[in-house]
């Protein structure tokens, strides 16, 4: 079967199966990547592709295209999801699998964390320019910040997030994550009250108030590159050294200051709508040394004369 013909395959799957639409966009991006790359190497057909033409890809991944670790795992687990279904549709058989015995690259286990320094210079930036010419980009940019940092959304959480979706009076939000899944996250008073006011700010902005929470200048849902661009300018201007500034860096923050702060690791899986608790214990593993000090608070032995 044809490579390019098995992909259209697999998408229009993916879609049967209600993935959401940036899911399917991921996939779709990086197995044309990889078509693209067979079709240099003159290999058009599904059951051409051996274990050997994966390994040279992903070292032409890392290479060529200076793909991290992290990047190459993301592009390991979607090929093995294709490649799945290439077996699940009896285009090639099991033994015939070329990601079967294919492993994830190893990673470094840090995880980067903003501090309350490289928090309050972004704020401050943004708190100046709400005086200027540029007040809507500051108010919305500044709440954004403020809504990552609050609740841990991951960054098409955010994108997706509507106004019915936010209940100021109860102080919960409604997030609909990976999967499609459905939860009910609290949020801190402060954070309420800067939503509030950021909605106020919109309502008078715009001659018709959106229904999405936070939107581009022409009132439009903001896209995922629309907010990483938000964050490649302000690193540009905040020039940070010692820490990525993304969407997941905040998402990273929440859990540290949550765990750091007395947090139990079982809530903060549900504030971070992780499918298992292994996910959320890597969390615990990185800042155990940082935690002791959060044990000698908490444990029952430091109360007891023993």
């Amino acid at each position: 079967m044809l490579l390019k013909f098995a992909i259209q395959d697999f998408k229009d799957d993916r879609e049967f199966k209600n993935l959401s639409e940036q899911t399917i966009k991921t996939y779709m991006i990086q197995l044309n990547e990889f078509q693209a790359y067979c079709s240099e190497k003159e290999i058009l057909n599904v059951e051409d592709i051996t274990a050997n033409t994966m390994k040279l890809y992903f070292l032409y991944c890392m290479k060529s295209k200076m793909n991290n670790p992290v990047t190459v795992n993301t592009k390991i687990k979607n090929l093995k999801a294709f490649f799945n279904y290439m077996v699940e549709a009896d285009v090639i058989n099991e033994k015939r699998n070329p990601m079967s015995k294919i492993e994830k690259a190893k990673t470094d286990t840090k995880i980067e964390v903003f501090s309350d320094n490289h928090i309050r210079q972004m704020l401050n930036y943004y708190r100046r320019l709400k005086n200027r010419e540029h007040s809507f980009h500051a108010y919305r940019d500044y709440t954004i910040i403020l809504t990552l940092l609050g609740s841990g959304m991951r960054l098409g959480e955010l994108c997706n997030l509507k106004w019915k979706e936010v209940d100021l009076v109860t102080g919960t939000i409604i997030v609909f994550g990976k999967n499609r899944t459905q939860a009910s996250i609290p949020i801190t008073d402060k954070l309420v009250k800067e939503l509030a006011e950021y909605k106020i700010f919109c309502q008078q902005y715009f001659s018709e108030p959106s229904e999405q929470v936070f939107i581009n200048k022409e009132n439009k849902p903001m896209t995922a590159n629309e907010v990483k661009n938000v964050f490649k300018r302000l690193k540009t201007i905040m020039n940070f050294k010692d820490v990525r500034l993304s969407a997941h860096t905040f998402r990273h923050t929440f859990a540290h200051r949550f765990l750091m702060n007395g947090g139990d690791v079982f809530t903060l899986k549900q504030m971070l709508r992780h499918s298992s608790l292994k996910m959320t214990e890597k969390y615990l593993a990185i800042w155990g040394t940082a935690l002791r000090d959060q044990n000698e608070k908490y444990n029952p032995l430091s109360t007891l004369d023993v």
